[in-house]
């Protein structure tokens, strides 16, 4: 379980998250829903370490605050960041393989990893030695997620994948995400997608300024008129 108590984290003066607590159980997949600035990224910036963060996030039997990126990685937990923060010159193959970097010693493994990927998104096999820069944006999102994957991870942290894609990449992208959470990665997803999110996902916490300000399972935050009208538009 990914568990959040009590979570705060300030920019400066600025505070982006006021305890937060919030939690994603074994194999569940829970989505964060939120405008710009209500926080979803910096709870992700702060369970990978990226930031530092108070209170407690517990992965397992592993205190994350206090761990160095590298060591979360280690323990399970893998950030996928918003806008892919591929290496546009580098090639397809050679962002995948940075993904598996904490276990790079395990050759044999990182092998049978890279072709689990290309079974997830074959066409990043016929694409592995184009540089990364020259692929489409939804093949790109499909490079920043296979890279996450090298990282072999047990809970997922996917910053707004849909992001700038079409829609027909959209729907494929969350069958990808529905398909790694069924093999038993827990996936906490940040969306402002709400309807195509929410149609995926167990559980959802709604955001604001910082908050958790309401949280229910996927069904019946679908049928929230007020979530309807500020998410869906409808």
């Amino acid at each position: 379980m990914l568990k959040l108590e009590r979570v705060s984290l300030n920019y400066g003066s600025f505070r982006a998250l006021s305890d937060i607590s919030l939690q994603a159980r074994d194999g569940e997949l829970v989505v964060l829903l939120g405008a710009n600035g209500a926080g979803k990224s910096s709870i992700f910036r702060a369970a990978s370490g990226l930031e530092v963060a108070t209170g407690h996030i517990r992965f397992g039997t592993h205190e994350l605050i206090g761990l160095r990126p590298s060591q979360i990685v280690q323990a399970g937990v893998v950030h996928c960041p918003e806008g892919r923060k591929l290496f546009p010159g580098m090639s397809v193959l050679r962002n995948l393989v940075l993904g598996a970097y904490v276990h790079r010693a395990d050759r044999a493994g990182n092998r049978r990893r890279l072709e689990e990927i290309f079974g997830l998104f074959p066409i990043l096999d016929q694409k592995k030695d184009d540089p990364a820069g020259s692929l489409s944006g939804g093949q790109q999102q499909m490079v920043a997620i296979g890279r996450a994957m090298m990282g072999r991870p047990r809970a997922l942290l996917l910053d707004e994948p849909s992001l700038g894609l079409a829609p027909l990449v959209v729907r494929q992208m969350f069958e990808v995400i529905q398909q790694i959470n069924r093999a038993g990665t827990t996936v906490l997803l940040a969306e402002q997608n709400a309807f195509a999110a929410l149609k995926v996902a167990h559980r959802a916490y709604v955001l604001e300024l910082g908050r958790v300000v309401l949280e229910g399972d996927s069904d019946a935050l679908l049928r929230n008129p007020d979530i309807r009208r500020a998410y869906i538009g409808a």
